[in-house]
């Protein structure tokens, strides 16, 4: 059993860090439980709450500089028991009440010969008979290895401050000043290490007045005074040395600030106040000679110790510049011209002044982003504006500062040579360019990147000049209108426009029209289901009929072009013969289309060319022999890899107005907005790598929102994009929006396609009854199969990355499903094959690396349920969601409600709308709160467009055929089969 009453021994062991470890052990060195030793040692000790804040640390208690100077130098200890302290914990007892006392008594100060070695430190101020015995302990110290003592108090001091609030604040304030005087005496920045030279003029006393730690009891203060010349200023004034600057020295009574004296060869000691004189001599003697210590510039050559009483040009700059911040830091008091601190505060500028009149910015003028622009430098001094010509003048006078039209002004030579530098560049460039003022007016002063166009990605900051522009009013209120687009006039739609727009799309045409009335391409971005392509046509319908009012003027026009991918092809085909019929389109695809020369003649009658994206990296040539009137590119995100020859011939092409039309301006890096833009306004952007230095390193890596904000400035005026959600949008749309997504065969579906049918014309003739009707269902089962993807036709189970591309209407739905997921939107998606939608599910999780869930009639009660709830419940976490549902039409098409869906494809079609809509109604029925999108895909040339085409005319088919499902087919002759399954060879793939 422990006797707690056992003699205690202690050792106090100090660490490098400062603290101090603090071990009690028993008889012989036998260890003692630390918390016994707590309770033996602390009993008393109030400041650690009797030892339970301390730290626990190798069998022994750890205590901080401040903690063990309080602790050994009181009598903290438990009465009962006998405690021993070894001979260093004795010493160390010694000095802790000697720092105690020192503490309580203020007997230390700041650190003079620190400060001048460049630290920070304390002085012990201890009275003769402590000096003493502190001298003997340091003796005894230093014969055990521990030379350093006063850093224990220096440790202690600090920790005791940074505990109280209020000395902690008043220390922080006098560590300011003791870094800034250090500053001053160094002439350095704050980074600069080193010991303080030159300091002779700086007493001890003097520091510690300076830091704020004593107060100097002179009763009055000296201040230098800076007075400016008068030249210009009172003509009636006559000066001997009117250029020059004059320099006084001014005596204020600190307790009368009103009381002054100016301090000269003329004044007598009866011009001072008596409880001046006492002090006077001594005190100018001593400021003048730290005034010339600390600014060398103020010596009179002639009279070493004497101040210089006039000053030029720049030793007058170079004392209100630099010198005064010296004097002022280092606690005296500086006096500088009234206008000073606005001088500074006035940054000079140089303006660039557009030209109120000519051709360039004219009214109604066509400008273009390479258009140059009139304009006149200005340099803006203060409020002075200097014209070209005056600031030359001024820069060849070489003064930094000029008395002008009644105001001082300042001319900073290195402004100087950045201005003579960007006039330079401009003039090298033969002028500003629309592009160049654009920008520096969306970006605004200080948020440019230097002289625009200068093409130097590393330029240094400190070598750019920003261009302040000034606009005439035209320009002004073109800015406004590229800015916010609700300025722009609204233009009536044409006449020819087979649709009623909604009001957000009339506002999209006319903002394509006010840019090209400008020479400005833009992208518009809308969310998809909004109509970008119905804004296109109403665009191109209203360009297309001024065409050809210039047509019968003898005026040459061009055609439009329209890229577009493959799958969406005949999409555009539909759209337009739909909304615009009186349009002349050429469609450019298939074997069969002009080459070479045959194409330019072609094409020259038509409205517009309808073509591909691969086509137009492989008919480059023929697409570059036509300067088209406008190039129109549909889902602009194919050419978001700039490096790729399909991209890069896109942007080839020339036109005199260009579009690019997508839900999706950016899908995953900044560059594809670069690519896009590079587009529809060549150079705007500057050049990739311009682009990558200034906004994708620092957008992507550090999400500088500096620049985030710049980058949307300047796309903005050419980005028009509105959502779904959109309160104004979302008032306009219909609850439900149905459109057809047509696409094109590939030649492996196109060659099964006719395999297929040829099968068929050659046995049809010879059956009759029940087998005819059997081949003419199983073919129309097999063509919808092919119509689909290959691989469900020749059963092929296993998937892989390649099979998307055997299917136009596979890679059109994974492109529709990531424009649509990439919004936060889910989907259903509707096969009426079973195999069909383990194909779908497979490849969309391959494509898109996320869960596709498939309910077909084989899942069980259970598991369908599980499904919905994944589906439906929002509550579930992110990573237990799915958002793509593929049902089979049967088992999904009724009694199951999927909300959470607002978009509806159905992949394949049942050609009953009854059905279909049945389907879609899992997703548009109450609880729906977004507006559902359905797309009914058609595949071009085969029996799903011609049947979708008697649908929709219901020639010679009423409702109730059709809705009777399939069998109809059956009745059909041998003509009306082969006219309803024949391919038309044009959508057979290039």
């Amino acid at each position: 059993m422990i006797d707690v009453l056992e003699t205690l021994y202690v050792h106090v062991e100090r660490r490098e860090e400062g603290q101090f470890l603090l071990r009690g052990y028993g008889e012989e060195q036998r260890d003692m439980h630390p918390h016994i030793v707590k309770i033996r040692l602390f009993t008393w000790h109030v400041p650690s709450h009797y030892g339970t804040t301390l730290a626990e640390q190798e069998a022994g208690w750890l205590l901080s500089p401040y903690m063990a100077l309080h602790y050994l130098g009181s009598d903290a200890t438990s009465l009962h028991g006998k405690i021993v302290w070894s001979p260093e914990a004795e010493l160390l007892r010694k000095l802790a009440s000697c720092f105690k006392q020192a503490l309580a008594h203020g007997w230390y100060v700041p650190s003079f010969d620190a400060w001048k070695q460049g630290g920070w430190g304390w002085r012990l101020l201890l009275p003769a008979e402590e000096k003493r015995a502190y001298a003997e302990l340091r003796s005894e110290s230093a014969q055990i290895g521990w030379y350093d003592t006063e850093k224990w108090f220096e440790q202690a001091v600090q920790e005791l401050i940074e505990q109280e609030g209020g000395p902690h604040s008043a220390w922080n304030e006098l560590r300011d000043k003791h870094v800034l005087l250090q500053h001053v005496s160094k002439g350095s920045t704050a980074d600069e290490q080193g010991s303080c030279e030159d300091l002779e003029w700086m007493s001890e006393e003097d520091w510690l007045q300076a830091i704020g730690w004593t107060q100097d009891n002179t009763p009055f203060r000296l201040c230098l005074q800076l007075i400016e010349p008068m030249v210009g200023q009172d003509p009636e004034m006559e000066m001997e040395d009117e250029d020059n600057w004059r320099l006084k020295i001014i005596a204020q009574d600190k307790h009368d600030p009103s009381l002054l004296r100016e301090i000269g060869p003329r004044l007598r000691p009866s011009d001072l106040p008596a409880h001046w004189l006492e002090h006077f001599s001594e005190k100018l003697e001593k400021d003048v000679e730290a005034w010339l210590r600390i600014v060398p510039i103020l010596r009179d050559e002639t009279r070493p110790d004497q101040l210089l009483t006039e000053l030029t040009d720049d030793q007058a700059w170079e004392f209100m510049d630099n010198s005064s911040l010296k004097l002022l830091q280092a606690g005296f008091s500086v006096w500088l011209p009234s206008w000073w601190d606005d001088l500074m505060k006035a940054k000079p500028k140089l303006k660039a002044q557009v030209k109120s009149t000519g051709s360039s910015t004219g009214e109604g003028s066509l400008v273009g982003l390479g258009q140059l622009i009139d304009f006149d430098w200005k340099v803006a001094l203060g409020d002075v504006d200097l014209s070209e010509a005056e600031f030359m003048q001024m820069a060849a006078d070489k003064k930094r500062l000029m008395f002008i039209r009644g105001r001082w002004v300042q001319l900073d030579p290195a402004f100087l040579e950045q201005v003579r530098q960007t006039m330079k560049q401009v003039e090298k460039r033969r002028g500003l360019y629309f592009r160049d003022v654009l920008e520096l007016h969306l970006l605004g002063p200080g948020n440019g990147e230097g002289e625009p166009g200068t093409g130097d990605d590393n330029q240094s900051d400190a070598g750019r000049l920003q261009i302040h522009m000034e606009l005439n009013e035209h320009l002004h209120k073109l800015m406004l209108q590229l800015q916010q687009a609700g300025r722009i006039p609204i233009v009536k739609p044409s006449p020819s426009l087979q649709a009623e727009l909604r009001s957000y799309q009339q506002d999209g045409f006319s903002w394509l029209l006010f840019l090209r009335s400008l020479g400005l391409g833009g992208c518009l971005a809308d969310d998809m289901g909004l109509g970008k392509t119905v804004q296109f046509i109403s665009y191109l319908l209203h360009t297309r009929e001024a065409a050809s009012r210039k047509a019968k003027k003898g005026l040459p026009v061009s055609p439009a072009l329209l890229i577009c991918p493959t799958s969406v092809l005949g999409n555009w085909q539909k759209e337009l013969a739909r909304f615009a019929p009186t349009l002349r389109v050429h469609l450019h695809y298939g074997p069969q289309r002009a080459k070479e020369g045959a194409f330019s003649a072609e094409v020259q009658s038509m409205d517009l060319v309808l073509t591909s994206y691969p086509l137009a990296q492989m008919d480059e040539e023929e697409l570059m022999s036509v300067r088209w009137d406008v190039i129109c590119i549909d889902e602009a995100q194919n050419i978001k890899n700039a490096y790729t020859k399909q991209s890069s011939a896109v942007r080839r092409l020339e036109g005199d107005h260009k579009i690019a039309l997508t839900g999706t301006p950016i899908e995953n890096r900044l560059n594809e907005l670069w690519s896009i833009f590079d587009f529809i306004n060549p150079g705007y952007l500057g050049n990739q790598r311009q682009f990558g230095y200034q906004y994708v390193n620092p957008i992507e890596k550090t999400r500088d929102e500096d620049r985030i904000l710049q980058l949307q400035k300047l796309v903005k005026p050419f980005l028009l994009r509105r959502e779904k959600k959109d309160p104004a949008i979302q008032l306009d749309l219909p609850d439900k929006n149905e459109m057809k997504a047509y696409v094109a065969l590939t030649p492996e579906q196109g060659a099964l396609y006719e395999n297929v049918v040829r099968n068929l014309m050659e046995k049809i003739d010879k059956l009759t009854g029940m087998e005819k009707k059997g081949l003419i269902l199983s073919t129309l089962t097999k063509l919808k199969q092919i119509c689909n993807h290959p691989a469900l036709l020749l059963k092929e189970m296993a998937i892989d990355e390649h099979a998307k591309e055997r299917s136009i209407k596979m890679l059109r739905l994974l492109e529709m499903i990531d424009e649509l997921r990439a919004e936060g939107d889910n989907c259903l998606i509707f096969t009426q094959f079973v195999e069909m939608g383990h194909i779908l599910q497979q490849l969309i999780e391959l494509e898109r690396g996320e869960p596709v869930q498939f309910l077909h009639g084989g899942v069980p009660k259970a598991k369908r349920d599980e499904m919905v709830t994944r589906f439906q419940d929002a509550s579930l976490p992110e990573e237990e969601r799915c958002g793509i549902f593929i049902l089979s039409l049967k088992a999904g098409g009724t009694g199951l409600n999927l909300v959470a869906a607002n978009h509806v494809f159905h992949f394949d079609r049942w050609w009953n709308p009854a059905v279909e809509n049945q389907a879609t109604d899992r997703a548009f029925r109450i609880g729906q709160t977004k507006d559902v999108q359905v797309h009914k895909f058609v595949a071009l040339g085969t029996l799903e467009e011609r049947i979708d085409e008697m649908i929709e005319r219901k020639q010679g088919l009423s409702d109730q055929i059709v809705g009777g499902g399939e069998n109809w087919v059956t009745e059909m002759s041998t003509e009306e089969l082969k006219d309803l399954f024949v391919l038309r060879k044009e959508w057979m793939g290039k």
